[in-house]
Order: C-alpha cells, then sequence, then structure tokens
C-alpha cells in the first residue's frame, strides 16, 4: 500500500504586498481553536481560563494576550470564545492542546484550516477598511485588543485590532481570493 504524507498549504501562498503606505500579508503561521462555553458554565470557565492561561476572561468584543503558547484569547460572545497561537507552539493537535490548558471544562474545535488571515498595516489602512467594513473602527470605539465579528464585501469575518494601525482580518478560506481581491481593491480605491 503507498504511503502519503498530508501537507498543510497556505490559501493564498505566502501573500505579501506593499501598496506605499499600507502592507498586506497572508498570516499563515497561527492554529486557531474554537471554545464553546458550557451552558451555565461560564464561571467554571472563567476559573479555568485563570488556570491555564493566566488571565480573566476578556468583556466581549475584547481580546487579550496571554504567556501559556504565546496566545491571544478572542471572545467573540456570550458563549464563544478562539485562541490564537503561534503554529510553532503546536505540539500535536491544536485543539487538545488547547482543551488540556482549559482541563475539558470548554468544548474545543480546531478551525486552524478553515479561515483564511491577512494583516494590513500602516498608514492609511484604517481608511481602507473603513470602506468595505461596517463597523467604527475609530480608535476611540474599536482600540487595541477589540475584536468583533462583521461583513466585508458580502463576506463574513472577523476583525481584531492588534495595535497602533495593525488589523488581523479572518474570513472562511473557501473565499479567501475574493476577501483578498476586496482588501486589495480598497486599498488602491484609498491611494
Amino acid at each position: 500500500m503507498a504511503e502519503y504524507r498530508l501537507t498543510s498549504e497556505e490559501f493564498l501562498n505566502g501573500y505579501q504586498a506593499q501598496f506605499g503606505p499600507i502592507s498586506l500579508r497572508e498570516i499563515s503561521d497561527i492554529c486557531m481553536v474554537s471554545m464553546a462555553v458550557p451552558l451555565a458554565e461560564e464561571q467554571a470557565v472563567q476559573k479555568a481560563l485563570k488556570a491555564g492561561f493566566g488571565i480573566d476572561m476578556p468583556d466581549i468584543g475584547q481580546s487579550q494576550c496571554a504567556a501559556p503558547l504565546d496566545s491571544r484569547v478572542l471572545r467573540m460572545g456570550l458563549d464563544q470564545m478562539f485562541v490564537l497561537f503561534p503554529r510553532a507552539q503546536n505540539i500535536g493537535r491544536a485543539e487538545q492542546q488547547i482543551k488540556t490548558l482549559m482541563k475539558s471544562a470548554v468544548y474545543t474545535t480546531d478551525q486552524s484550516h478553515n479561515w483564511v488571515g491577512l494583516e494590513i498595516s500602516g498608514p492609511g489602512c484604517r481608511s481602507a477598511l473603513e470602506r468595505i467594513c461596517p463597523i467604527d473602527l475609530h480608535p476611540e470605539r474599536f482600540a487595541i485588543d477589540a475584536v468583533a465579528r462583521t461583513q466585508m464585501e458580502h463576506l463574513g469575518t472577523i476583525i481584531l485590532c492588534v495595535d497602533h494601525e495593525t488589523y488581523w482580518l479572518f474570513s472562511a478560506s473557501s473565499s479567501a481570493k475574493s476577501f483578498l481581491h476586496a482588501l486589495e481593491t480598497s486599498i488602491h480605491n484609498v491611494q
């Protein structure tokens, strides 16, 4: 019997581009695991998050960095969070690592290969995003560590402000090229 080895590929082949002061690149070196809070177990999850990651549960619409796995926890809703961490920290199954850290207090699903990630940064990047993103991205409203689900050019998107004039964007991997095209077009339109 033939032996096959599956390897993952970047959805956009490691895309990187510079548009004047705005840079756009594919984020392909991270794992993403969803955590769902079981019904009526929020306090147990808060304790597990504190024990496993050393952080309090972020408010809805906020994210927080944590030392274990060099991770970031995103609170998307009342009972949903995502954990992002560098692929280099993945020592096996990403989902199992998070389940172990959380002592099985949450339901976990590896989402690493379901989303395409893009980082947009530089002066003017917010103007490009504001053309296609219906949420208020002004720094007073959407500050560093803020996260939201929204739509950009009809595509479901997670947007995360990681630094001043730096945003991480995630959309369905099946629409990777359309998502990239929407961002490139918006950048061109503000220059």
